[in-house]
């Protein structure tokens, strides 16, 4: 009996070993794949000041085409005139948040790459980011060049702006329509932008999106 009972003993021991084993082998595996995982957080991150200025930028970009939009659907004189200098003064804060943003970026020097490490996706937001810069810049003074050749002072903050062309009526209906091509060009780069941000958060999953999120810095 009393053998028969060291043998049960014996097997309990060796059954219990056997589990703590398989559990300190599945709690292993586990702390791999944690450590495998992306660290999101460390792998990106952007100047506070400018993810500031990027939603700055969007907010106006919105106002601008919001206003130019609604000014078509509008009969009254007054109305339109107030829809058109709202259009053109959110227009300049485009312009003047370009500068600044050029200055910090230059200023914050070259940023870590962030998201996918192949040399064509990043090539290809390189390259993206460029043209749009230059269109936040060409955009504007098209505006600009426009009212001063449609004969009509620009106005911003209450101080009349020089003007960059002289008055011309041919010239106005070519910047006319270079500042509605340079619209559909600037429109369709933002869908691009977007499209790619929205890529990188659902498919591949990295922080791109997320670390241009206002509420991700504190």
């Amino acid at each position: 009996m009393a053998m028969r009972r060291d043998i049960s003993g014996m097997g309990r021991e060796k059954m219990t070993a056997a589990r703590q084993n398989d559990v300190s082998a599945q709690t292993a595996r586990m702390e791999n794949r944690l450590l495998q995982q992306p660290v999101h957080e460390a792998a990106v991150s952007r100047p506070r000041k400018l993810v500031i200025l990027h939603w700055l930028t969007v907010l106006c970009l919105v106002l601008v085409a919001g206003f130019i939009l609604t000014r078509d659907e509008v009969d009254g004189r007054a109305a339109r005139m107030w829809l058109l200098e709202g259009h053109r003064h959110f227009g300049l804060f485009v312009l003047l948040l370009f500068f600044v943003r050029v200055a910090l970026r230059l200023r914050a020097g070259k940023l870590p790459h962030e998201g996918s490490p192949r040399r064509l996706m990043r090539f290809m937001a390189t390259l993206t980011h460029v043209a749009m810069y230059a269109l936040l810049l060409v955009q504007p003074l098209l505006g600009w060049s426009l009212s001063n050749a449609e004969g009509k002072p620009v106005h911003f903050l209450g101080v009349t702006l020089p003007a960059l062309v002289g008055a011309d009526e041919d010239l106005a209906d070519s910047l006319h329509v270079w500042h509605q091509n340079t619209a559909w060009l600037l429109l369709a780069l933002i869908s691009l932008h977007v499209a790619a941000a929205l890529f990188h958060h659902f498919i591949l999953r990295d922080g791109v999106l997320r670390m241009m999120l206002p509420e991700r810095r504190r």
